[in-house]
């Protein structure tokens, strides 16, 4: 079956995770991906952990499915190579900041005059809207700055941020599907067009639908951290014999399913315990309950009485427990991949299960550059001679 972007070339100047996911992801269903770095390969590189053979392990699991090739944007010989592809491609990527691309030669208003058709997905800390606009932001300042930060964590503990950053992979979603979107339109128009992705609209955009905003703005409340609980309905983490697990009670039916579970069955009637808001209040009694209830139990057996009831839980699980688990293989969400020098390295299977346009996984990270000779080949016809020259010239 032909994957559903097969035929759109994408450059992709991204580094780290967030854009880098979002090529990711059109790679995944088909799109040709050409990750484009500095001679010498980019900084992401040198983000631990690494692999024994001192390759960066991060970039191997974010740049699968892509080509690799050089690029020099501050020669004047790579300026021209850039001309030169724009004219060939459909999609950039970027996230060198508001300001950043400019410098890079990567300016959208320019650069469509080659191409009219050209989409860039442009992501930045802020937005290139506002009085914040240049400002620099990871994953984590994009969780301070949106409240999330705040309400992660235990009453008795500072703010916490989450240790898998939801903000870069979320901005990398919303960056994928903004492609897609802005690929129909080309569709039907021709035109292209610039998306002008921040991360801090992610952020604000999933504190906001979980409704944390609105609760302060209607009824005057600071959401609080309150560690493993659920706002105004019960769950929490609780500790077996052999490891935590995590018991989730919300709805009626569902929790008069718990009570009965941890053999309490009186507390699916009492009134304590009437409502998901009645259960939130009275947690630190359920919690007492439950404790006493698992604690002489390993993580399995409590899970099987659970499961029983139909009740929504889940060991506490590690890298280790995942990389086997018979669920995550029957979804092929881990697959192993061979990398020179290092063996095969587990990376994420692909999401997105579309049956008559199924994503595929046909190549592992590219080294430095490895691309170079194929892609600037066959897009622009380069002789080797040309490109023997290009590089000592330093354009690539």
């Amino acid at each position: 079956m032909k994957p559903v972007l097969e035929g759109i070339k994408v450059l992709d100047f991204s580094r780290y995770i967030s854009g880098p996911y979002a090529s990711l992801l059109l790679a995944d269903m088909g799109a040709e991906v050409i990750r484009v770095e500095r001679p010498g390969g980019e900084d992401d590189r040198q983000l631990g952990p690494f692999a024994p053979n001192g390759q960066s392990i991060s970039v191997m699991c974010q740049t699968r499915n892509k080509k690799g090739i050089t690029l020099n944007l501050q020669s004047e010989g790579g300026r021209k190579l850039l001309a030169d592809l724009v004219k060939q491609i459909d999609v950039i990527v970027e996230n060198f900041g508001t300001g950043g691309k400019e410098a890079m030669g990567l300016d959208y208003t320019n650069l469509s005059k080659l191409n009219p058709g050209l989409i860039m997905l442009s992501i930045s800390g802020f937005g290139t809207t506002g009085p914040l606009a240049r400002r620099l932001a990871f994953d984590p300042v994009a969780q301070a700055f949106a409240g999330a930060m705040s309400i992660t964590g235990f009453p008795e503990a500072p703010p916490t941020r989450s240790a898998v950053p939801w903000v870069d992979f979320g901005t990398g979603v919303y960056g994928a599907l903004a492609v897609a979107l802005a690929l129909y339109h080309r569709k039907e128009t021709g035109e292209g067009q610039l998306i002008d992705m921040a991360m801090l609209d992610t952020a604000v955009s999933y504190v906001a639908a979980f409704g944390v905003p609105a609760e302060y703005a209607v009824t005057g409340v600071v959401r609080p951290r309150d560690g493993n609980h659920s706002y105004y309905n019960f769950s929490n983490c609780f500790q077996a014999r052999d490891g935590w697990v995590f018991i989730s009670g919300i709805g009626d039916n569902l929790w008069r399913r718990l009570a009965e579970a941890i053999g309490k069955p009186e507390w699916g009637a009492d009134p304590r315990f009437a409502t998901n808001t009645a259960r939130f209040d009275n947690r630190l009694v359920i919690d007492e309950a439950i404790n006493g209830w698992i604690e002489d139990k390993t993580s399995a057996q409590a899970i099987d009485i659970l499961e029983n009831k139909r009740v929504p839980c889940c060991r506490v699980n590690s890298a280790a427990d995942i990389l086997d688990h018979p669920q995550v293989k029957a979804r092929e969400m881990i697959v192993e991949l061979d990398y020179p020098g290092v063996g095969k390295v587990p990376v994420s299977g692909i999401p997105l299960k579309l049956p008559k346009t199924p994503g595929t996984i046909r190549r592992r990270a590219p080294n430095v550059g490895e691309h170079n000779p194929e892609v600037y080949g066959e897009l622009l016809g380069l002789s080797e001679k040309e490109l023997a020259a290009l590089r000592k010239d330093g354009a690539i």
